[in-house]
């Protein structure tokens, strides 16, 4: 039988969308481009599409791409690690991370999860209601054959299904891989490992080993020179999950059976870690001979394609992980987002192999970093090099890079658009350019202020997306920024006869800026200020380099409380509030107008070639840095009261390119900024204004 699928560019269902495996990889993606509006059909070569295996670690930077998803891990059981202990083999404590206190540099937790429970909820966010299509699951259905070109599938039973995209998620032993590298395959490590799950409260009704279980979310290893016993929580805390990492020639895998589910004695497991302290030979007694499950961890030589015609790859098929960084998963899970984020609903099947290999080029440096990371972790590693493995795993948000690498390849698509500035959010739509940069030639002392700001902590990887090159980066590690909207009323400005205009800027905290000549600038980095009037806004661009846009603000202030709302033309894109204000009279001398304690701005300029011939170039382009101190020298300002509360919103709504044609890249990026904690809020009136004119290009 042959399911005929018609010929055609897009649909209005979006692409139909094959996946070979129904894991957790495959089944992120099925949800992932359902949400996306495409079509959805996994093929799983098992009767029942469970999970094997025992429990999984679940990253921060796996966590915050599962939630952007709307899949919540902790619904299903899932336990926040909070403290790693690390033993000898003899027992003794060798180091002790506490992984909770660290959380506050990732924005999400590093949690561990049973995996038939995860992949049970992935199941039913892929099937179940929800955005888009549900997802199909065709189970007892193994694939035996694809074609790349054409996008088809052939089952065992002979019928043959023509999509427009494939995804091979057929783990380590992948039939798809076959179609990209027949001469790559998986080979032992060297290492294999035993798993079982037992009950805490086995552990806690034993006083020898009570100590170990007694602590929620720990998780505990000991290691020896070729061995390794790891324990740690699932399941709401109530079992605690096993994986005992040995040299594979202690134990002996049946090649022809099932290698991820093959039965081994109690008693091989404890002779090979007969060496070892008594109260791990008491826990690992514990185990139970039905349950207990030998595993070979495989490696695999780096495949040099991920991508070919209309299929790609992604998790174990390409990139397997042995399991000392707790990664594989993670990556699958990222290898689904990028994929998802890549295949738009509005995409073409004409640009399906161009995204693919996007796809790839998204993904492929990360994971084979990630995997060589794993390799290295077989031995022991001193605390600083595994911390800065863990900074790099972690500090990752997976959408939010592969959101940037889709704008920027689109942007390089436009090769005649104007760039100006802020050119992190786009080519600027204006007078002789729509936002698709197409040719619209035929168609048609005394000084007062008042400043409100609202500072809050967010996404590192996003805020990053809009720093303008690598020469600009945060300070410290983590997943975690600091940014801050601030609200500016100036009056009584003479060069404006005495009257005054309003400014709203974006700050994003804790920035450096590094020289050719190694000199680092650190300060606060401004992508972008919004102002009511034009002079400011042109002579701020021109003479200043600011990153200035127009809208209007309106301030609505009552007797405690403080309102401002921007818009352009009627469209209201902006609510800020701050509600319950109560003065402060210790900060009356303090501060400054932008509301925030550092050495300075950064900004970016960005000024176009003038000349047909020329679009698409700068005519300049450098940073620019406004420092305080000097600042303070040309004018000094004097704080008169400061307000502050904790009752404080940040509403932005990027409404549409019809509302605001000139301004929706912005705002549509501006919305994205997530706000996970207000950390302060204020309103800080003073007399005294200084002109900027201590701003210098840096470089």
């Amino acid at each position: 039988m042959t399911i005929i699928y018609p010929d055609g560019n897009a649909t209005p269902g979006g692409l139909r969308i094959l996946i070979v495996g129904a894991g957790i990889g495959g089944l992120t993606a099925a949800i992932g481009l359902r949400q996306q509006g495409h079509r959805v059909e996994l093929f799983e070569r098992s009767r029942f599409a469970n999970e094997i295996g025992a429990a999984i670690h679940l990253s921060s930077n796996a966590n915050s791409v599962l939630l952007k998803l709307g899949v919540d891990v902790t619904k299903f059981g899932a336990v926040e690690c909070e403290t790693l202990r690390e033993y000898t083999p003899a027992g003794e404590i060798s180091h002790i991370t506490p992984v909770k206190q660290h959380g506050a540099l990732w924005r999400n937790p590093w949690l561990l999860v049973h995996r038939a429970h995860f992949h049970e909820g992935l199941k039913a966010a892929a099937q179940g209601p929800g955005k888009g299509e549900p997802a199909v699951l065709h189970t007892s259905s193994k694939v035996v054959d694809v074609d790349p070109h054409n996008a088809t599938v052939t089952l065992e039973n002979g019928d043959i299904i023509e999509g427009d995209v494939v995804i091979g998620a057929d783990g380590v032993h992948s039939l798809t891989r076959q179609k990209l590298s027949p001469d790559i395959k998986p080979f032992s490590s060297g290492k294999n490992a035993f798993r079982f799950l037992i009950s805490r409260q086995q552990a806690l009704d034993d006083p020898e080993t009570r100590s170990i279980a007694q602590d929620y979310g720990a998780v505990d290893m000991w290691d020896s020179s070729d061995r390794r016993v790891v324990i740690y929580p699932c399941a709401n805390n109530e079992l605690l999950n096993f994986i005992c990492i040995h040299p594979d020639s202690l134990t002996t895998i049946n090649e022809g059976g099932d290698s991820y589910n093959q039965s081994i004695s109690k008693e091989t497991l404890l002779d090979v870690y007969k060496d070892f302290s008594p109260q791990v030979r008491k826990l690992l007694a514990k185990a139970d001979p039905e349950s207990l499950k030998l595993w070979p961890l495989l490696d695999m030589a780096s495949v040099p394609t991920w991508v070919k015609d209309r299929m790609a790859l992604l998790g174990d098929a390409v990139h397997p992980f042995l399991p000392y960084r707790g990664s594989g998963g993670a990556m699958a899970i990222e290898d689904a987002v990028s994929l998802s984020v890549m295949l738009p609903g509005h995409i073409t099947k004409a640009q399906v192999p161009e995204r693919l290999k996007l796809y790839e080029k998204a993904r492929y440096a990360r994971a084979t970093t990630v995997q060589e990371m794993t390799r290295e972790s077989v031995q022991f590693l001193p605390p600083d090099k595994s911390f800065g493995m863990v900074v790099y795993i972690f500090g990752h948000d997976e959408f939010d890079h592969s959101t940037q690498m889709l704008r920027e390849h689109q942007w390089s698509q436009m090769p005649n658009a104007y760039w100006r500035q802020p050119t992190v959010f786009g080519p600027m739509p204006g007078p002789r350019q729509d936002f698709m940069g197409n040719d619209r030639a035929l168609k048609s002392q005394s000084s007062t202020f008042q400043t409100a700001s609202i500072k809050f902590k967010t996404s590192r990887t996003l805020l990053k997306n809009l720093l303008p090159s690598d020469r600009y980066s945060f300070m410290g590690p983590g997943s975690v920024a600091r940014a801050s909207f601030s609200i500016t009323t100036l009056n009584k400005m003479d060069w404006l006869g005495g009257g005054g205009y309003r400014h709203i800027g974006l700050y994003i905290h804790g920035v450096q800026y590094k020289k050719e000549n190694g000199e680092v600038v650190r300060g606060t980095y401004m992508p972008v200020l919004f102002e009511n009037l034009a002079d400011p806004i042109i002579s701020g661009r021109e003479e200043l380099g600011m990153p200035k846009l127009y809208s209007a603000i309106d301030v609505f202030e009552r007797h405690n409380s403080y309102r401002s709302q921007t818009s352009w033309q009627g469209a209201v894109w902006g609510h800020f509030e701050l509600e319950d204000l109560e003065d402060d009279h210790q900060s009356a001398a303090k501060g400054t107008i932008g509301g925030e304690d550092d050495e300075g701005i950064l900004v970016h300029r960005y000024i176009p070639k003038v000349g047909r011939d020329q679009k698409g170039t700068a005519e300049a382009e450098y940073p620019v840095f406004v420092p305080h101190a000097q600042e303070s020298k040309v004018v000094s300002s004097t704080i008169t009261r400061v307000r502050r509360t904790k009752n404080a919103k940040i509403e932005i709504n990027a409404l549409g390119w019809d509302a605001l044609p000139t301004i929706n890249h912005v705002v549509t990026r501006l919305e994205e900024i997530p706000v996970d904690e207000i950390l302060e809020a204020k309103i800080t009136e003073g007399t005294g204004v200084p002109d900027v004119s201590s701003a210098y290009r840096l470089e």
